[in-house]
């Protein structure tokens, strides 16, 4: 028995969940995300709240109960509150701007050429100085674009300059004449 899974998710009134092709599609306002409904579970909308059900008592389906119902959790959040993910550059001369439209990250990271970046179209970028915000209301989009952009300049171990998420504690390591002198 999935603990996640036996557990209802309230869906807001301004909030539409319509079921169809084996996915629930969840909606509010002009802002849509698809949840796969996985083999064995099932949906059945009660009293503001969203219940998943399994069809059968295999193990696999055990699983996905709570994965889906996680998911379909994490599409309703999103929807009403943004996920967000914050990135913060740093190093002497790492720059980064955002494009007037806000679809094109161009940033300068130490290599001979600037490194553009394309926003997807789910997901939003505000830059601050040398802090990037990301956010949207897929949770998934959300990680996978910050981890992408952070892959482009991971943070270095000794100087501690590159890309490294706001609440990450970098471990900094002693250089050779520090580890030398010991």
């Amino acid at each position: 028995m999935s603990r996640i899974g036996r557990q209802p998710v309230i869906v807001p009134p301004d909030v539409t969940v319509t079921l169809g092709d084996g996915r629930l599609l969840v909606a509010r306002g002009n802002r849509k995300l698809s949840v796969p409904l996985l083999k064995g579970i099932s949906y059945v909308p009660r009293d503001g709240a969203a219940v998943f059900e399994t069809t059968d008592e295999a193990q696999q389906t055990r699983k996905n109960w709570g994965t889906v119902r996680s998911l379909f959790a994490n599409a309703v959040q999103g929807l009403t509150r943004d996920f967000e993910k914050t990135l913060v550059l740093e190093g002497i001369g790492y720059r980064m701007t955002l494009s007037s439209e806000g679809r094109v990250l161009t940033m300068t990271l130490g290599f001979s050429h600037q490194v553009r970046f394309e926003v997807p179209a789910d997901v939003s970028f505000e830059l601050n100085g040398n802090t990037l915000r990301i956010s949207g209301a897929d949770k998934q989009a959300v990680g996978q674009a910050a981890a992408e952009v952070r892959n482009l300049r991971k943070v270095e171990p000794y100087k501690g300059k590159g890309f490294h998420y706001a609440d990450e504690v970098v471990r900094r390591k002693a250089g050779k004449k520090a580890a030398g002198t010991a």
